[in-house]
């Protein structure tokens, strides 16, 4: 397979993995919204994380990938959940505003850039914005496991690609 080219890259960019992070963006905020406050410490068993640690995993992994993709090689210190962040609506404030920090950041990366090797663990060498697709897929899947913590918590789940069962009731008792 040829190497990705810079136009390539920046249409990537533009064009399909913007876009979509930020479609996902939205709807991971409604799985972690549905997160009941007293409930954030949830876990279906004792080798899982509990809701909000699993909520804060999807965001962090998300700011340490598009932090890669801007600065063209990955970081690996610890990102302790901040204290500030203690409840899902403290978590959603913090993941908002990091993430259109980065989106912004992102959206003015060079296509040079965007078409560069980064080397993560060893493991994988793709062009940086590759990235973005590898993420989006690491934070789909982790919601998916949230959002199945949420009927145990007595949560109701949020429509996701099409609407939940949950929200087709809130609709039909809203008529």
């Amino acid at each position: 397979m040829p190497p990705l080219q810079p136009d390539q890259a920046g249409f990537l960019l533009h064009t399909v993995f913007l876009p979509g992070f930020k479609n996902e963006h939205r709807i991971t905020k409604t799985v972690i919204a549905a997160i009941p406050p007293d409930k954030s410490d949830y876990r279906p068993d004792e080798i899982s994380k509990t809701a909000l640690e699993l909520a804060w995993h999807i965001a962090a992994t998300e700011m340490r990938f598009m932090d890669a993709v801007a600065a063209g090689e990955f970081e690996f210190t610890p990102r302790p959940r901040p204290d500030t962040v203690k409840t899902p609506d403290d978590l959603n404030r913090w993941y908002t505003e990091n993430f259109d920090q980065r989106i912004e950041k992102l959206s003015q990366l060079s296509n040079e850039h965007l078409a560069k090797i980064v080397d993560f663990r060893g493991m994988f060498q793709l062009p940086a914005v590759m990235f973005l697709n590898f993420v989006q897929q690491h934070s789909v899947h982790h919601r998916g496991q949230l959002s199945m913590y949420l009927r145990p918590m007595g949560a109701k789940v949020p429509s996701i690609y099409g609407e939940s069962y949950d929200a087709a009731q809130a609709r039909k008792a809203a008529v």
